[in-house]
């Protein structure tokens, strides 16, 4: 399953999940969401693997400029070995043969440069993106169960207190079963 796929079993999960009564709350098995959150995470790996075909892509980049930069050294000395007659030419040869080899040194570093510029952008898109999926699915969802555990734990412990005036109203001989929370019941108790 892709990532996305997994993103919406969870809302999925969400939309049909019992409601406690009175509360608006509802109830999910933990276990079944760590399982999808546990798949997301395996997951997320094929945009590592992009990762590192991008890195394959640059050394075989840089391969290739440095094939490109042997085979035109290699050829400046040739061109250079054939005008080798005469002091003259020599001397001609080795200038041309020299600015070869610098033009084919340039070549290379602008090449060199031009693959880590196509990397670093093609790895900062990647970047941005894990950023982009990791605030939008996970940031989100984790404050949303924390806010869902918040509510549940403030209204359990709303449920005790209330069971707490209960009892204590049951031991001052109250009648409670017929008073409703903040009247004077029937049987003349006081709160």
């Amino acid at each position: 399953m892709t990532v996305l796929e997994l993103l919406e079993e969870l809302e999925d999960i969400v939309d049909t999940a019992s409601t406690v009564p009175l509360t608006g709350k509802i109830m999910v098995d933990g276990n079944e969401i760590l399982e999808i959150v546990s798949d997301i995470r395996n997951t997320l790996p094929e945009d590592v693997k992009q990762a590192h075909w991008l890195k394959g892509e640059q050394n075989r980049i840089l391969e290739d400029a440095k094939k490109e930069y042997q085979k035109l050294v290699v050829e400046a000395k040739k061109q250079a070995d054939f005008l080798v007659d005469n002091n003259d030419i020599t001397l001609k040869a080795r200038k041309h043969a020299d600015a070869i080899e610098k033009e084919a040194e340039e070549y290379a570093a602008m090449l060199k440069l031009r693959t880590y510029d196509y990397l670093d952008q093609m790895l900062f898109k990647m970047q941005k993106r894990m950023d982009d999926l990791n605030n939008t699915y996970f940031g989100s969802m984790y404050d949303n169960l924390a806010k869902t555990f918040e509510g549940i734990d403030n209204q359990l412990a709303s449920n005790r207190q209330e069971m707490k005036e209960l009892a204590s109203r049951t031991q001052h001989g109250e009648d409670w079963l017929y008073e409703q929370k903040g009247s004077k019941g029937s049987s003349g108790g006081n709160k």
